[in-house]
């Protein structure tokens, strides 16, 4: 019997708050015969023995909760880099955003470059993922949120009701969404917001633009999984008006709860709308507007849409599959890289 594949990913062991893409991921994992994973410890990363690391946002490895702490982790990244490098394990990414943050320090970028720089395999959520030619990569779609959130009831569906959830940002652009919707002249909508600001004159921003607006109601506090479901279930069409949407996991909680979604069209939303099957992803051009809410609403109101969308491609089961079979390529190509 062979020895399990080890994979040291590059989050902790998951807590309450960690990202529930990062929890069925480990889950995932760890169900996926012929693998092991290690959640991170600098110690079990710096000591421990594994055949491929894995990491999903690498500037965190860069972060510390005071220079000091910062400075001690960016140290300890070089440390591991030469270890990675000397030991030739091979570094896999996930790619789940299209460009480095911002706001990082100078010695942060050229540690990520590095990073970058040597990391053999790469994983893009999506098909409009891409990277540079001849990069070793493959495609693996962001898992279903089916499971995570079927212990929840759902909701009695209201109807004529828009809703929005999540971490409420700039980007974001909730204030377009509450503009647009206040220029809708129908007195039966409704509108729920629930979500957390990222600052207080964002919230503020919020409060008087839907103060006077009886049809709009704000949550504007951190919701739990079960008021997300209720929120969620208890629309007829979830509006996401981001002003840069790649790879959405808002879009796909709400597609688990069968609530169908209007989001800006770009290429990876068109591509979903394909996957999933008609009436789920609708698209708007330009800026979000009062007539791109009207018409989104009558089409989600028309009979003849399935009962669910189609999320077969994405089932957690495949995701560890796949990603098995990324790390084993990894693997396969890494004494080409070094040996070049």
């Amino acid at each position: 019997m062979t020895s399990p594949l080890v994979v040291q990913q590059s989050f902790p062991e998951p807590r309450s708050t960690t990202n529930p893409y990062i929890v069925m991921l480990r889950d995932a994992l760890a169900a996926t015969p012929e693998l092991q994973v290690q959640t991170f410890s600098w110690r079990r990363a710096l000591l421990g023995r594994y055949d491929v690391f894995h990491a999903h946002w690498p500037e965190i490895l860069t972060e510390g909760s005071s220079p000091a702490k910062s400075a001690a982790k960016q140290l300890l990244l070089v440390v591991l880099l030469v270890r990675l490098r000397l030991r030739r394990v091979p570094v896999v990414r996930t790619q789940h955003n299209l460009h480095v943050p911002s706001g990082l320090s100078w010695r942060q970028r050229v540690l990520l470059r590095w990073f970058d720089h040597q990391t053999s395999y790469r994983i893009g959520l999506n098909e409009e993922t891409t990277f540079a030619p001849g990069t070793p990569s493959t495609v693996i779609p962001h898992g279903h949120y089916r499971t995570w959130f079927q212990a929840y009831p759902a909701a009695e569906r209201r109807p004529r009701t828009f809703g929005y959830f999540g971490l409420i940002r700039r980007y974001k652009n909730v204030e377009a969404l509450l503009g647009a919707f206040g220029a809708v002249p129908e007195e039966d909508v409704r509108l729920r917001v629930g979500g957390k600001p990222s600052s207080p004159e964002l919230a503020d921003t919020l409060r008087v633009l839907a103060q006077t607006d009886p049809r709009v109601h704000l949550s504007l506090e951190f919701l739990s999984d079960a008021e997300l479901v209720d929120l969620v279930t208890g629309c007829t069409l979830v509006v996401l008006p981001y002003l840069h949407m790649h790879n959405s996991g808002g879009v796909l909680a709400s597609l688990s709860l069968d609530t169908p979604v209007l989001v800006p069209a770009n290429a990876a939303n068109a591509a979903l709308a394909a996957e999933v099957g008609p009436g789920w992803v609708l698209q708007y051009d330009g800026e979000l507007g009062q007539e791109h809410l009207v018409e989104a609403l009558h089409e989600v109101e028309r009979p003849g849409r399935p009962s669910q969308p189609d999320l077969s491609r994405r089932g957690w089961d495949r995701v560890g599959r796949q990603h098995l079979e990324a790390y084993r390529s990894a693997l396969a190509g890494v004494g080409r890289r070094y040996s070049s």
